[in-house]
């Protein structure tokens, strides 16, 4: 399937997708801030098909994360998923972005990620 970087500050949550998303065949590296997700995409040097990312994030937020991520790894497919959806919609670097809203159900999730992989 797809190899995942995901990026969630809370740690309940973080584990329970990083869960789902691995059941459902998908290789997933996940990272509890952006800083550390950001070190990741630099060193993977191209690897990763898809960036989940939370949008509020103590440092790098999501919303700089996903900048950052289309210039070190052009072509990576990038998924917003927040409490905070209307942030995501007033940001113009989101608004082409899949945004999903927590919460957010483990079927829907799976759901998304696997036909944004396939677009």
């Amino acid at each position: 399937m797809a190899t995942i970087l995901y990026a969630e500050d809370d740690d309940s949550m973080r584990k329970f997708f990083e869960k789902a998303l691995e059941k459902a065949g998908h290789h997933v590296i996940a990272c509890s801030d952006g800083d550390r997700a950001l070190r990741a995409l630099k060193f993977a040097d191209g690897a990763f098909d898809l960036l989940l990312t939370d949008i509020m994030m103590p440092g790098v937020d999501g919303i700089e994360l996903a900048k950052q991520a289309e210039v070190i790894a052009p072509g990576i497919k990038i998924m917003f998923i927040t409490g905070f959806a209307a942030v995501a919609m007033n940001d113009p670097n989101a608004a082409d972005s899949t945004v999903l809203s927590k919460p957010v159900h483990l079927r829907q999730l799976v759901d998304e990620v696997d036909k944004l992989i396939a677009a």
